[in-house]
């Protein structure tokens, strides 16, 4: 009866903790969209100011300890690499496509996940979670056959290269979240988190360099624009953190089930907050993510 009820405390535990995460991304989705509505490109400095912030709280920690990285630096700059431009991909979408269908197809990293811990780590899967991800794979089809057929590049929207850029940076999202899996679940989470802070930071600086300097001037900084920055950096921070715990705790997939919700948090995020009236897609979004927590729940029961 103990093991019983420690299980259930457990599986809240996981529940709680992928909510946050996926409320974060909420909130970093809601800062990135109206930061692009502005008309500022600059996806790179909003990474900077998110790997900034994650590099004061946790590299201190790390220092303190005065210990020798547990995993060698080069794999760490591969996961921030990966990180940065996962990031980069779905923050620069929102130059070209609306928060709904960002945050939809940002779901797609689920069926990646699923392939490579299937055939990186040995995870097994049942017919029915391959059955659940089809379902999901056909919501996100109706997803581009809905943004293919979208009037608003008359208004300076380009819907599908947007969810191209999205489903492109799914894929690096997918290899971080297997990597920090691997990471989290054999080695110390504060270091990991700590590192990828500190060398997403570096590649951040030198892609801003590269290829955002001169957006980046054009950029005026009143008070509305420093807050919509701080948004979206503390709502990374957030994610980061957390996530490092939701991987150790239940693995990539159930990582990335807790995030179709997101679509639901920003939903409530555009009624509560800004007062914006929810147009249908979104309604079916709030359905869609409301679904989702049954059905991780489901999983999180058959695990």
């Amino acid at each position: 009866m103990g093991i019983k009820r420690k299980t259930v405390w457990g599986m809240l535990l996981v529940l709680l903790l992928g909510q946050i995460v996926s409320f974060s991304v909420a909130i970093s989705s809601f800062a990135s969209s109206l930061i692009a509505n502005l008309g500022v490109d600059a996806p790179l400095t909003q990474l900077f100011f998110a790997y900034l912030l994650l590099t004061i709280v946790y590299v201190p920690i790390v220092l303190r300890r005065r210990e020798k990285l547990q995993i060698s630096w080069y794999w760490y700059l591969a996961l921030a690499f990966t990180d940065v431009q996962g990031n980069y991909l779905v923050v620069k979408a929102y130059q070209y496509s609306y928060i709904t269908s960002v945050t939809f197809l940002n779901c797609f990293t689920l069926v990646w996940v699923i392939v490579l811990t299937r055939y990186t780590l040995g995870t097994r899967y049942s017919l029915w979670q391959f059955v659940g991800t089809g379902v999901c794979v056909a919501g996100l089809a109706l997803a581009l056959l809905s943004d293919a057929n979208s009037p608003d590049e008359d208004l300076g929207k380009i819907p599908l290269l947007g969810d191209a850029l999205v489903i492109a940076g799914t894929v690096c999202y997918a290899l971080n979240n297997v990597g920090q899996e691997y990471c989290v679940k054999n080695k110390d989470r504060v270091e990991v988190v700590a590192m990828i802070g500190l060398f997403g930071l570096l590649v951040s600086v030198v892609q801003i360099f590269l290829f955002e300097r001169k957006s980046l001037e054009a950029v005026t900084w009143p008070s509305m624009m420093i807050s919509l920055f701080a948004g979206y950096a503390a709502g990374n921070f957030t994610f980061c953190s957390v996530t490092p715990f939701v991987l150790k705790m239940s693995g990539s997939t159930l990582f990335n089930l807790s995030l179709l919700t997101s679509g639901m948090w920003a939903a409530a995020i555009q009624i509560l907050f800004y007062h914006q009236q929810v147009q249908p897609t979104d309604k079916l979004d709030v359905l869609y993510g409301i679904h989702s927590c049954g059905h991780w729940v489901n999983h999180l029961l058959v695990e």
